[in-house]
């Protein structure tokens, strides 16, 4: 038995907490923390917390608190900067979120390319917050805002992206925003700083992670080309007869540098482009453009014997 212990009077149904200790035998009770009076030990028990909590009859056992499903969501959209006159000539620029999201945030300052910050908080639904203030007189002096934020809620659906947006303050267009502000419910200079936020599909960044990797194993498995490459049209194509004479050169020329890349990706020494005699302009074009390629030791025409006239043999680097 100690001081605090809640006790009851056995000789009748008073209740009260022990206040002092008076002898070995005799404790000071407050009745209801209205008066005190010496009981003795033995004329008082003690309740246990359980006890007092759920047996007294005059206390009331509070239900447990279920928790509220969120509200459902009514605006996405509606994060501003507002310039809200505090006088004449001073202006608070002042966050402003109108939506259903609490919005975290960091604010700073932009001037000659050196920032500054200035706040970092969270703002809850349908709030402002003051984050400085400028004087109208330096108008011309005024630094760039930089505001980035983050909207959440809990229970919310979707997880959006990050926003950082840079405001710049211009005469000819910062005068034409005045208009009521939202949530504040006054007028302002006001810029909206946000557009719908974009959700963040997770399937669709898996897409794009996969085709990622399928390309760079694409690239792993880059294939050298045969060491003779033979540009006549009709081995390249199976239906030449519908195609214009520049979409045939422009069919030999792609698989020529598709296999020139190739082989020089793939370190060979030399490749041979078998183009036939033809008028000669296929061939032309070969060797223009193995002039100017970086990599190229040379290139003459193959071996008479077995092609004539009609191959070039490019040595690489």
């Amino acid at each position: 038995m100690n001081v605090g212990d809640r006790v009851r009077l056995m000789s009748g149904r008073e209740e009260g907490i022990i206040t002092r200790i008076l002898d070995n035998n005799i404790v000071e009770v407050a009745i209801d923390n209205d008066f005190t009076i010496p009981v003795a030990r033995r004329e008082v028990v003690v309740i246990s917390a359980e006890e007092s909590k759920y047996m007294r009859s005059d206390d009331v056992i509070e239900a447990p608190t279920r928790k509220q499903p969120p509200a459902p969501v009514l605006a996405e959209k509606g994060i501003y900067l507002a310039m809200v006159h505090q006088s004449e000539e001073l202006l608070a620029a002042t966050i402003v979120n109108n939506t259903d999201y609490d919005v975290l945030f960091t604010t700073g300052e932009e001037r000659n390319n050196q920032y500054r910050g200035l706040q970092s908080d969270k703002l809850a639904s349908k709030a402002t917050r003051v984050i400085a203030h400028y004087h109208l007189k330096d108008f011309e002096k005024w630094p760039s805002l930089v505001v980035q934020f983050l909207q959440h809620r809990n229970g919310a659906p979707a997880l959006f992206e990050p926003v950082t947006k840079r405001v710049q303050f211009r005469a000819n267009s910062f005068y034409k925003s005045k208009k009521t502000a939202p949530v504040l419910n006054k007028e302002a200079y006001l810029f909206q700083l946000d557009t719908k936020p974009t959700t963040i599909d997770p399937d669709k960044i898996k897409e794009q992670l996969a085709e990622t990797a399928e390309q760079k194993e694409t690239n792993y498995k880059l294939q050298a080309p045969e060491h003779e490459v033979d540009l006549h049209i009709e081995k390249l194509t199976e239906d030449p007869g519908s195609m214009s004479n520049s979409a045939m050169l422009k069919l030999q020329l792609e698989t020529f540098q598709s296999a020139l890349d190739r082989a020089m990706a793939a370190n060979m020494h030399e490749i041979v482009f078998i183009h036939g005699a033809g008028n000669g302009i296929l061939r032309k074009e070969i060797q223009k453009i193995l002039s100017r390629t970086p990599g190229i030791k040379f290139y003459e025409d193959a071996k008479k014997e077995k092609f004539g006239y009609g191959a070039t043999l490019v040595r690489l680097r």
